[in-house]
């Protein structure tokens, strides 16, 4: 069993994201791949930052995504879609906490996300029958759930298409998810919804592209 790489925690606002942990629903230690915030400017030119971002990963990710990016930089992995796009489906466990800045309900944040899958898997004509089922598991998760300043959205991935979605109301993560949702194309496309061509956090991308970097000298 490989040793995790030895790396640091990170703060984001107020909130630790410690360097490593382990996620519910998997029996395995991962570790901070990078974290950042999520935020949206406002008309008035203001920054408003809604969320906290830390992306774990397996430590054989590093041997996984070696092959085709030992050597590059922090700034040519950040500019890389196919260096995100290797992390949301390489075949290593991923974790990912979505801690609150700013209060949000269930409902907002399911249909969000959900709204930008299917638009996705329509135009590359990927919706099928089987996705808009696991995207109504998915909706009915989060139906009654509300999210004050500090909690979090815990999302544990596996490489066959697991998604494990758990909360956590204080930091401490639970061993086990409160659902279990079994569709691949769905358990990838919540990461690539962060960390994708269009990732709602730009930050949480540099910060991973800066460490993985750093691990893969």
């Amino acid at each position: 069993m490989a040793k995790p790489p030895s790396v640091s925690g990170v703060n984001i606002e107020s909130y630790a994201f410690p360097p490593t942990v382990k996620p519910p629903g998997s029996t395995k230690t991962l570790f901070l791949g990078g974290a950042g915030v999520r935020g949206l400017e406002i008309p008035t030119g203001q920054f408003v930052k809604f969320t906290a971002i830390g992306v774990y990963l397996e430590d054989n990710a590093i041997t996984s995504l070696a092959v085709k990016w030992k050597g590059k930089t922090a700034e040519e992995l950040t500019e890389s879609d196919d260096f995100f796009r290797d992390i949301v489906t390489g075949p290593f466990e991923k974790f990912t906490r979505v801690t609150m800045i700013l209060p949000l309900t269930g409902q907002q944040y399911s249909e969000k996300v959900t709204e930008n899958c299917v638009a996705y898997w329509k135009a590359v004509g990927a919706y099928t029958d089987a996705e808009a089922s696991a995207i109504e598991k998915f909706i009915e998760v989060f139906k009654d759930e509300k999210f004050p300043p500090g909690s979090s959205i815990l999302f544990t991935q596996t490489p066959e298409g697991s998604l494990t979605i758990g909360f956590s109301k204080d930091g401490v993560l639970p061993e086990v998810g409160n659902a279990v949702v079994e569709n691949k194309q769905l358990s990838e496309a919540v990461l690539e919804s962060i960390i994708g061509k269009h990732g709602v956090s730009p930050e949480a991308k540099q910060s991973l592209a800066a460490r993985i970097s750093e691990l893969l000298k």
